[in-house]
């Protein structure tokens, strides 16, 4: 199973065109488009608000079956990620999710905190720590592989992480 993931894109339509026209079994955008709700081009993305975004309609939180995984979405600053992953944690766990997928620090990472993957793909526009713009791909198998890929789709990074 191949998922793909994005946050932080803030009012980039090309950017948001460009990846959520791969293919992959679910797109998800962990918040911060900018976009409109009802933007056609959001059609059968799993989308988020995030603190920047003034559309109500969008959900602060997703739970997304896909699969076997219950895959759990927040933008992040609702949980105060860039200080600690507790508050996400414990609201992972209430949602019984296996994958969190959350953004708001614009930083790319993947990790397993009590046997749930955790990613935040980064921002598409505007990175921090000196890093490129990226988005996840997450391949799902025996064992979790999440790639982080610049906006040309090259491969800046990947992390395999045990289910």
């Amino acid at each position: 199973m191949k998922l793909i993931v994005l946050s932080d894109s803030h009012g980039d339509v090309n950017t948001v065109k460009q990846i959520t026209s791969l293919q992959a079994d679910a797109i998800f955008h962990c918040g911060d488009s900018e976009l409109s709700a009802k933007d056609p081009m959001l059609n059968g993305i799993h989308i988020v608000r995030g603190n920047c975004d003034r559309d109500d309609l969008f959900p602060a939180s997703i739970v997304q079956k896909v699969d076997d995984e219950t895959v759990f979405v927040v933008h992040g600053h609702e949980h105060d990620v860039k200080r600690s992953m507790l508050t996400l944690s414990y609201a992972a766990a209430e949602q019984q999710a296996t994958i969190v997928l959350f953004g708001h620090s614009h930083l790319y990472g993947a990790e397993m905190i009590n046997d749930v993957l955790f990613v935040n793909p980064g921002s598409t526009t505007q990175p921090r720590g000196g890093r490129k713009a990226t988005y996840a791909v997450i391949e799902i198998a025996d064992a979790y592989t999440v790639s982080f890929h610049s906006m040309n789709h090259d491969l800046l990074d990947q992390i395999i992480l045990n289910k």
